[in-house]
């Protein structure tokens, strides 16, 4: 399993991807929620409202929950993949009845 914290600029383009991941069946469920972002931009110290998306998903579906993101969006936005140690049984049922799982990639060393 895998978990993906995604920021975003604002619930629109969160509910639309959210919706799009679970109508490709690239997630089994999606939960979003609004925070405050400060950075540092241009030397400056800027803070701005943000949402995060969390992804619930099978491991293998990065590139496609990518491609899923940057059709909504233009913008550089944060994306990163959390790998859970441990998921209660009932969760994991339920996600393996409804997203795939992909047979690990196999990398070969000459």
């Amino acid at each position: 399993m895998k978990l993906y914290y995604i920021t975003l600029n604002n619930s629109d383009e969160v509910r639309q991807i959210g919706r799009a991941l679970l109508e490709q069946k690239l997630a089994v469920c999606v939960n979003w929620f609004p925070i405050t972002c400060a950075y540092i931009w241009q030397g400056e110290i800027k803070e701005e409202p943000e949402v995060v998306l969390i992804v619930k998903t099978q491991s293998g579906y990065r590139d496609e929950i990518e491609k899923v993101i940057n059709q909504y969006i233009s913008y550089t936005n944060f994306v990163a993949e959390i790998s859970p140690t441990e998921i209660n049984h009932n969760f994991l049922e339920w996600l393996n009845a409804e997203v795939p799982i992909r047979p690990l990639a196999r990398t070969y060393v000459k």
